[in-house]
């Protein structure tokens, strides 16, 4: 597996978008000249930002938030009874 960061928009990727995939792939996308390899460590930066988002949007439906913990004590509660 390769991550790979698109360098170019075209009408299918904006500029930045990062991908993880196999390795074939990731070879032919770089030849194209629209990508280019990165870090995994890049990878994962992205992702944790992706998910910080998600939970300041909609804390109640992430699992992990504060929201969402109490959500489920509350139900948990319920259908134990």
């Amino acid at each position: 597996m390769k991550c790979i960061k698109s360098i170019k928009s075209t009408k299918n990727t904006e500029i930045g978008v990062i991908k993880r995939i196999d390795d074939k792939e990731a070879e032919s996308m770089v030849k194209s000249g629209y990508w280019k390899y990165v870090p995994k460590s890049e990878f994962k930066i992205k992702k944790v930002k992706e998910d910080e988002t998600l939970r300041e949007q909609y804390p109640a439906n992430v699992e992990g938030s504060k929201e969402f913990n109490k959500a489920n004590k509350k139900n948990n509660k319920k259908v134990s009874k």
